[in-house]
Formats: C-alpha cells, sequence, structure tokens
C-alpha cells in the first residue's frame, strides 16, 4: 500500500537519473580524442543500442523538455538526412558495425515529421552498415499521432520496427490549447488502429499531469479515455517547469499549473485507477500490464535504466547518432553538437560531431552501478556489488547509509546488510533514495534551478 503521507515532504529538486554522473557534468574536458579512443576501446562481445535523434516539429509544444527544431521546410529535413547518413558513414570508420545491434530507437523533435520516403532512405542507410540485428532486437519510435499515415507505418512495419510511443499528455481542450497541442481522441485512436494493425508488439501512450488548468476531474476523464484505447504500456510524468532551460514553457501562464496538493491527488489517483484497470506500476512514472517483459526483467533483478526510459536490453553501448544525441559506453558518456551549424560543421571537417561528454573514473562507475540499480530496480544486492567492486559496501557509502535513516524510519526502504530495498511508497521516490550516493549533488545543492522537482 502506498502512503501519501509521507510522501509530500520529500519534494526537493533532484536529477532524474538517465545517467549518472548526470549531464550536469558533461564538459569538453573529455575531449574528441578521448572519446574517439573510447570509441575504438569497445569490447566486441558487448552489443550495440542505436539512438537517432530526428528533431523537427511543426510547432512547439509548450510542455516540451525535448531538443528539437521548428520548421515546415522540406528542404530542412532533406538537408538533416544528408549529413545523418555522412556521420554514419564516419560512426562506421570507429566501430565494428558487425557487432549484434539488440535496440534501435528513434527519437525526436517528431520523427514521423519525416514523410515515408524519408524514413526509408533513413532506415535502409542504417541496415546497409548495421546488418546484424539480434532476432530479439527492441526497434522503435517515438510519434505524434498527428502525424503518422498508412504509408510511414507499413515502412517501420516492413523494417521490423516492433514497439511505438505516442504521446497524448492530456485529452481535454482547455489543457491542450494551453499547452499549445491540439490533439483530439480520434485522431490518436487512429493512430493506435494503424500500430496494430501493422503488428507493433508493444505500444506506449506518455501521459503528463502538473500542467495548465488540470485537475483531478479532468484528469480522470483523460485517463479512462487512454485506457480505451489498451496501450500495453503507460508512462505518467510529472511535469517538470523549467522555463529557465527551456524557453517555450516560458508561455504558459504558471498561475494556471495545478498547486502541489492537486498534483498529489492526480498522481494517488493514477495509481489505484491504473492497479484497478490491471496495470501494474513500475518506480516512479511508469505502468505495465502484468505479462510485460519489464517485470521479468524486475524479478530477475535485470531492469536497466538509460536516456529512453526503462528497458530490458541492458548491457549494451549506446551510440547517439544525430544533433544533440547521447551515448553511452562502459566508462563514459557523449553528447553530439545541439547546436545545427556546429553539427554540420564538424561533419564537413570528417569528424564525428561530438561536443562534450564525460569518462568515468573508478569512484563514479561504482555509485553509477548503485544509482541504476536502484533506480531501476528498487533494490540493491549489497553481497553481489561487493563482489564486483571488491571494496566494503558499508565503509565505502558510510555517510549516505546515514543520510538514508529518515527513509528507513518512515518505512519507505529497508537496510540489512545484505540489500537495500524500497516500499512500494519508496519507488516513487526513488531520486529522493538515489541522491545520498550522487558524489555530485552538493556541488548543486544551493541552486534550485539545477533540478526539476521530485514530486
Amino acid at each position: 500500500m502506498l502512503d501519501f503521507d509521507k510522501f509530500t515532504k520529500y519534494s526537493k529538486p533532484g536529477p532524474r537519473y538517465t545517467s549518472y554522473p548526470t549531464a550536469l557534468e558533461f564538459s569538453d574536458t573529455f575531449d574528441y580524442d578521448g572519446y574517439l579512443a573510447k570509441l575504438h576501446a569497445q569490447d566486441p562481445a558487448r552489443m550495440l543500442s542505436l539512438y537517432f535523434h530526428l528533431p523537427f516539429c511543426k510547432n512547439a509544444c509548450y510542455f516540451c523538455g525535448c531538443n528539437v527544431v521548428f520548421t515546415s521546410k522540406e528542404d530542412k529535413k532533406e538537408r538533416y538526412i544528408d549529413y545523418l547518413l555522412r556521420e554514419l558513414a564516419i560512426l562506421a570508420q570507429h566501430i565494428d558495425v558487425n557487432r549484434p545491434v539488440i535496440q534501435l530507437h528513434f527519437g525526436g523533435g517528431t520523427p514521423t515529421f519525416f514523410n515515408a520516403e524519408q524514413l526509408h532512405r533513413i532506415i535502409s542507410t542504417i541496415k546497409s552498415y548495421f546488418k546484424n540485428f539480434a532476432p530479439d532486437a527492441e526497434i522503435s519510435c517515438e510519434i505524434d499521432p498527428r502525424h503518422i499515415n498508412e504509408e510511414q507505418m507499413k515502412v517501420m512495419s516492413e523494417a521490423g520496427f516492433n514497439r511505438v510511443s505516442f504521446g497524448i499528455q492530456d485529452f481535454d481542450e482547455k489543457v491542450q490549447v494551453a499547452v499549445h497541442r491540439v490533439q483530439p481522441y480520434d485522431i490518436t485512436k487512429a493512430a493506435m488502429e494503424l500500430a496494430r494493425k501493422y503488428n507493433m508488439v508493444s505500444v506506449n501512450v506518455d501521459l503528463i499531469y502538473g500542467l495548465p488548468y488540470q485537475s483531478l476531474e479532468t484528469f480522470k476523464k483523460t485517463l479512462e479515455q487512454s485506457i480505451s484505447l489498451n496501450p500495453d504500456r503507460f508512462a505518467v510524468f510529472n511535469y517538470a517547469h523549467v522555463p529557465w532551460l527551456k524557453k517555450t514553457m516560458r508561455k504558459i501562464d504558471e498561475t494556471t499549473l495545478p498547486l502541489p496538493a492537486e498534483k498529489l491527488a492526480i498522481m494517488r489517483y493514477t495509481v489505484d485507477y491504473m492497479s484497478a484497470q490491471g496495470y501494474r506500476m513500475i518506480g516512479m512514472d511508469h505502468f505495465a500490464k502484468p505479462e510485460d517483459e519489464l517485470f521479468k526483467a524486475i524479478d530477475k533483478g535485470e531492469l536497466h535504466r538509460n536516456f529512453q526510459g526503462y528497458t530490458t536490453k541492458g548491457g549494451a553501448d549506446l551510440i547517439g547518432i544525430g544533433l544533440t544525441s547521447i551515448g553511452e559506453g562502459a566508462d563514459y558518456y557523449a553528447q553530439n553538437f545541439k547546436e545545427m551549424d556546429a553539427y554540420e560543421a564538424a561533419i564537413d571537417a570528417g569528424k564525428l560531431p561530438y561536443e562534450r561528454g564525460v569518462a568515468l573514473n573508478e569512484d563514479d562507475r561504482i555509485r553509477q552501478y548503485v544509482i541504476m540499480e536502484l533506480m531501476s530496480n528498487f533494490k540493491l544486492d549489497i553481497p553481489r556489488f561487493e563482489r564486483l567492486y571488491g571494496v566494503n559496501f558499508g565503509e565505502y557509502f558510510a555517510d549516505a547509509l546515514e543520510a538514508l535513516k529518515p527513509f528507513e524510519e518512515d518505512e519507505l526502504l529497508k537496510i540489512t546488510p545484505t540489500s537495500i530495498e524500497c516500499s512500494p511508497t519508496g519507488t516513487l521516490l526513488i531520486r529522493n533514495i538515489a541522491m545520498p550516493f550522487d558524489a555530485y549533488m552538493k556541488r548543486h545543492a544551493s541552486s534550485d534551478k539545477a533540478f526539476s522537482k521530485t514530486v
């Protein structure tokens, strides 16, 4: 049972831990030559995960925190494809493209803002370099239901795409107008039917609570309409209002945002409603049907978390391709240029468009393991950790264990000599529970603009 009375007092700014160290620690100190050295040293036995950023959107959604380029010009999209494929050619000189690919993901922006012919060109070129896709590879695409047609879905299906994620956010028209994303239910339903027609194995939908004019009553209706679409997974995100980082968020009237108590009521209801509809909760913001592979991974302690969210495909080197994409190796993170001019200039010079990143030291890797285990599986096997890293957990993390005592007193987690395990309420506060293990948090403790609120 969830205890929301213990929940609200823990609201504070904190990382979402899609990486550790977080992106705030990325810098050009880890330079281009250092990045190439990491690529060349990758273990040939590790599989590959490929992320392609397709950054274009026709219009701004005011809540969006993604790196996007707004355009309606076809020549801009064609030019981007040219550079993306040239980046692939350069990449093929630096990694072993014969390694098995276990995951391929198109993110954005709006990947399906590219037409069927353009998508086919991108996909066929990828497969001309990477010919060794694992039989159980997860091949997925983020889709705006307002920008998808049968031709596009057919191209993806024939190329082996088996998962899609639809952005809904909220079905209430007043909310949609306020965030500049009008998307009637019928359009989303039609997109869902297309995905089923073309045999997408798993369909995910995204909702956001905390948007302008939302209330518990309006969100109840959104949940009912979303459930009627019968998705396999839900992601229900807490809106992160960071107007100092995202200019489009400044267009939102902050006086229309729901108060914390209303957001908590929405969250409480969502958890109960999803459970009643047969979905199980995965951590702080995901729900899935009980037969979903994510639950098998949790039971085995094999769930992983990366920049695409929760996944069962761990132990792979993630290569980020395209503007602003982030890659992850065994001991580094790497990010491409965010500005199109710099991205193109690097490729024109015959170089990968790498801008910044971080090489992990031994302490980073130790802390990364603990934080990612907690974020993914909501428990930590201490003897396993000690076997892997050859350190005494209690001694190494004495300060973190002390900081976790209030959580243990509130029954949000249980600490024994062999494990740390979160309670159901604790999983909702997993960001807070992970923070004591973060060696960089003190650097950002005085800033309320480094991270979004955890609650």
